[in-house]
């Protein structure tokens, strides 16, 4: 199998446990601001990491929780939308890329308006 096929695949998944927990999960911890960054799909179809990335920390724990609780629904639900031989067991992770380039963010910003008063107040040379 190539490696395009399993990428193709993990997007696929990441697509439709999106649309899953959005619009058939009932739990309601399962609430507020969250995305499903990525999918890893193993070789054999037979795993499949989701990354989740939840911005508001006092619903972290419990979201994660919820969604490790409904992994058997949903690896049902994506096996009744998804062609193929088998529905990966699903494993929900923490993703904190958005939560660390938010922070790098607010790092540069601090820094910007300290070169920009250094900037004006040197004289410029030839």
């Amino acid at each position: 199998m190539s490696y395009q096929r399993i990428d193709r695949i993990s997007e696929q998944v990441r697509r439709e446990v999106d649309l899953i927990v959005r619009e058939q999960v009932s739990d309601p911890r399962v609430k507020g601001t969250f995305s499903i960054t990525r999918a890893e799909v193993t070789r054999d179809l037979r795993y499949a990491k989701i990354f989740v990335s939840v911005l508001e920390n006092e619903n972290r724990e419990p979201m994660m929780k919820a969604l490790k609780n409904a992994a058997g629904f949903v690896r049902h639900e994506l096996g009744k939308r998804m062609i193929i031989r088998y529905a990966p067991e699903i494993l929900f992770e923490e993703d904190h890329n958005i939560e660390y380039g938010i922070h790098i963010s607010s790092i540069l910003k601090q820094v910007q308006p300290e070169e920009e008063t250094n900037d004006e107040g040197d004289p410029q040379e030839p």
